[in-house]
């Protein structure tokens, strides 16, 4: 399922370094690309093995591109798992909506 949803505060405590360190992505930048206006959500990630993941495609400016975001909302928190520059495929998904 896709459609666009406002993301809000993403608890980024237990995996903003691995993401920083394994893809380069600042987690300021994750938020911002949550919170694109545009941002595409797609419930559940295609790729995620447990089905609890979701996968949000959104633009961060202070990144200059679009990134790829992986969160799981558990007890009314939505914590951040990782995230990356999207790759061309995302990229579609986003600009198609």
């Amino acid at each position: 399922m896709y459609y666009k949803v406002h993301v809000g505060d993403v608890n980024w405590a237990y995996r903003a370094k691995y993401m920083l360190v394994r893809h380069g992505i600042e987690s300021n930048w994750a938020d911002e690309a949550l919170n694109d206006p545009n941002a595409l959500r797609i419930t559940p990630d295609p790729s995620s093995k447990s089905g609890r993941s979701i996968r949000t495609i959104g633009f961060s400016p202070s990144a200059r591109c679009f990134l790829t975001l992986i969160t799981v909302d558990e007890d009314a928190i939505t914590y951040g798992v990782n995230g990356w520059s999207s790759n061309e495929t995302d990229c579609k998904r986003y600009r198609k909506g």
